[in-house]
């Protein structure tokens, strides 16, 4: 139970990094495009190894990659025009909520009592959070959360049908896949190839590190129930708001980190409830 704790922490950590190198970069979409491209080309790698993915489950694959696009477009703006501690913890909570709805309507999940107090306890803390915050941050937030809702459902369902591991490595490079494509039509492509080797470093090691989270959490389940683990994987969330408060000094730290402490709650009494 102790090293479930401990991988599950890390992820925690290693989550929040990721993303906070996002936010403290120059241009936060070429950083995430950098950090998927490098992410997909090491899950090939792995994918290969493992034998690959069957043709259908590469289709799931794909349309989890399309919806990661407005995900990675709506991150960077919010990381390049608002807080780290407002969007990060709106984004995670908001997701696992939608996520939790989408698979009462789709996949046929059972919906709780506690289920249901968990899901009113992070619309209140996501309230709190939100409180005094400008609108458009806000939206753009909450738009995030709705593509992470969609792929997680997306993911939830396909990874049922093919298995976890080579799966999610598929969804990974259907992502760089993806996110590439767009950043081409968007012109970027010449900005990601002038990016400098610090920068590449930078978002390589984000790049690993999304891929060694997840690694992370499929070990730590292995030592410990699956709930327990998301619960302290979701800690992310609070310490995302108290990195933005302390080491950003962004503003209504103490309120947002007591939004996200409550968001923190819901999320674990969501896993509580199955």
């Amino acid at each position: 139970m102790l090293l479930a704790t401990l991988l599950a922490l890390a992820a925690a950590v290693l989550h929040a990094g990721w993303n906070l190198i996002a936010k403290r970069s120059i241009d936060p979409f070429l950083a995430l495009w950098g950090q998927f491209v490098v992410a997909g080309a090491a899950s090939a790698i792995v994918l290969t190894a493992l034998g690959g993915l069957p043709a259908t489950g590469w289709a799931w694959a794909l349309l989890s990659g399309v919806i990661h696009v407005p995900y990675v477009l709506g991150l960077a703006w919010a990381y390049r025009h608002g807080d780290f501690s407002l969007a990060y913890p709106i984004a995670r909570g908001g997701g696992a909520l939608l996520a939790t709805i989408g698979g009462l309507v789709l996949l046929d999940d059972d919906l709780h009592l506690l289920a249901i107090v968990a899901i009113l306890v992070i619309v209140g803390g996501m309230t709190l959070l939100a409180s005094g915050a400008p609108p458009g941050q806000v939206a753009m937030a909450v738009l995030v959360a709705t593509t992470i809702g969609t792929y997680t459902v997306v993911d939830s369902h396909a990874a049922r049908l093919y298995g976890g591991v080579s799966y999610v490595l598929g969804v990974f490079v259907m992502i760089g896949a993806c996110v590439s494509v767009a950043g081409v039509l968007g012109g970027r492509f010449g900005d990601l190839r002038q990016l400098d080797r610090t920068v590449w470093s930078r978002t390589g090691l984000a790049g690993i590190m999304s891929v060694v989270t997840y690694g992370l959490v499929l070990v730590a389940v292995r030592h410990a129930p699956v709930g327990y683990v998301a619960a302290l994987r979701e800690s992310s969330v609070l310490l995302a708001t108290v990195v933005g408060w302390r080491v950003l000094d962004e503003r209504r730290g103490r309120v947002r980190t007591a939004a996200a402490g409550v968001i923190v709650t819901g999320l674990a009494l969501l896993v509580i409830a199955g």
